[in-house]
């Protein structure tokens, strides 16, 4: 043999894997709902697996719980055509995908796999590549403050709630009143080197009318888009919602200024439900079990600033107030351990004034730390004759305000047109942090000439 044959006798000897010569599997044994259960072999908490159908096809399972010998999975995807004594085998490893500044622009589902028709994403065949964290906690002494605003488009926010890069913020609101719209205007304007958009429990249209419409190609563009919509499996809704994080983390980490929009908080709860009551955990309140409300504390605080970085993590959360009930557990919950909340007001809404921000019921914990004291000021006075204006509105149209009694409520009345105003923006228009306190100090300043 000449050595050239032998050289690549030798290469294509390197390239070639050995089966494995034991295969362990194990059997199912019954099938309740979405739960399946199985025996034998060898089971790990949390990791994939594949359960076979009659006709050969092997479908992704997930480990989810224990029984004394039995193992409980969930389905991945949607399964069919099992049977008793189906074997159970471990999920074969495939080649993981690159993480870069290439997924820019892309729309993945939750296990990373495009669903834009804009081809393939790099693989790391040799998995050299970075990976992401599965440990997203951080020491709290390694945590960095929140100092410095983070400019978002949106004139009532930018002064009156200012955004902190590295705050963690709630938008709660009721089905309809303009949140994705919020939401894709957020995306476009910010000035965020990086976007993460994580839609979790949404209707399948509305994942591509949010980035079709309220996303546009312009939003697109420096943004990330997770989807994972309502007839997901629970399991794929909650690995969305941490696999955005992830992500963010990640480019947090590479010193990059990320914006993480996360639509919902409470569709990952309610998948962390389906899980929980499938398990057999006894539900705590309106059907939730315990283990949910730590889920949602760990992901929230997985989020935010680390003083390893340069960069930072703002994380925007929606909470859905089902019939738009400020009290509801997850609400509740949510605002607790957030640092603010953004309420949208159905009222304001159907009058047409958008973003539908109450501005009485709505606040940032950071903004006290991160503007200057002479746009607090402003931000304060002007929540106060708002609110002063909404105790005489009603009595205006029949005639019983009577002017000159209340020099405050007079101005209230007077400055309210140029207020309402102020609030109130288009969906295509954008004003940045600087404009948004020129603005808010000339309204003010009408009102401490007289």
């Amino acid at each position: 043999m000449t050595s050239t044959l032998l050289e690549r006798l030798g290469k294509a000897t390197c390239a070639l894997t050995s089966p494995p010569l034991l295969q362990s599997y194990g059997r199912l044994v019954r099938v309740n709902g979405l739960t399946l259960t199985a025996v034998g072999g060898v089971f790990t908490m949390g990791k994939k697996y594949q359960v076979e159908g009659i006709d050969g096809t092997w479908y992704d399972v997930e480990v989810i719980g224990f029984h004394e010998s039995e193992a409980y999975l969930m389905p991945l995807n949607k399964i069919q055509d099992l049977y008793a004594g189906a074997r159970v085998r471990v999920a074969r490893n495939e080649p993981s995908v690159c993480i870069d500044e290439r997924l820019l622009g892309r729309v993945l589902d939750a296990q990373m796999n495009p669903i834009d028709d804009l081809g393939p994403l790099a693989k790391d065949q040799e998995n050299v590549a970075l990976k992401l964290s599965k440990s997203t906690q951080l020491n709290p002494l390694q945590r960095k403050g929140v100092t410095e605003p983070l400019d978002v488009g949106i004139r009532a926010i930018n002064s009156l709630f200012t955004v902190g890069k590295g705050q963690r913020l709630g938008l709660f609101a009721g089905s309809g009143v303009g949140k994705s719209k919020l939401l894709g205007m957020m995306t476009k304007f910010t000035s965020a080197d990086v976007v993460i958009v994580s839609l979790v429990g949404e209707r399948g249209w509305e994942v591509k009318e949010f980035i079709e419409q309220s996303l546009g190609p312009e939003g697109l563009k420096k943004a990330i888009i997770i989807a994972s919509p309502a007839d997901d499996s629970p399991l794929l809704r909650v690995k969305a919602a941490e696999l955005s994080h992830q992500l963010a983390i990640y480019f947090r980490d590479k010193n990059l200024n990320v914006l993480l929009l996360m639509d919902s908080l409470t569709r990952y709860a309610q998948a962390y439900r389906e899980i929980g009551l499938s398990v057999g955990e006894l539900p705590a309140s309106k059907g939730y079990p315990p283990s949910v409300y730590s889920k949602l504390t760990q992901l929230v605080e997985s989020s935010g600033n680390s003083e390893k970085s340069q960069g930072s993590m703002t994380a925007i959360y929606t909470v859905l107030a089902e019939g738009d009930d400020q009290q509801d557990p997850i609400a509740d919950n949510a605002r607790a351990i957030l640092d603010g909340h953004i309420v949208l007001d159905r009222t304001l809404a159907e009058k047409g004034h958008y973003p539908a921000i109450n501005i009485g019921a709505s606040i940032s914990r950071v903004m006290p730390n991160i503007v200057n004291p002479s746009q607090l000021q402003n931000c304060y006075t002007l929540k106060k004759l708002y609110s002063r204006y909404l105790q005489v509105h009603e009595l205006i149209p029949l005639g019983a305000y009577q002017a000159g009694k209340d020099a405050e409520l007079d101005a209230a009345v007077t400055l309210y047109p140029e207020i309402e105003n102020f609030l109130c923006q288009k969906l295509n228009e954008k004003i940045d942090f600087s404009d948004s306190a020129t603005q808010l100090e000339l309204i003010m300043g009408k009102y401490n000439a007289n």
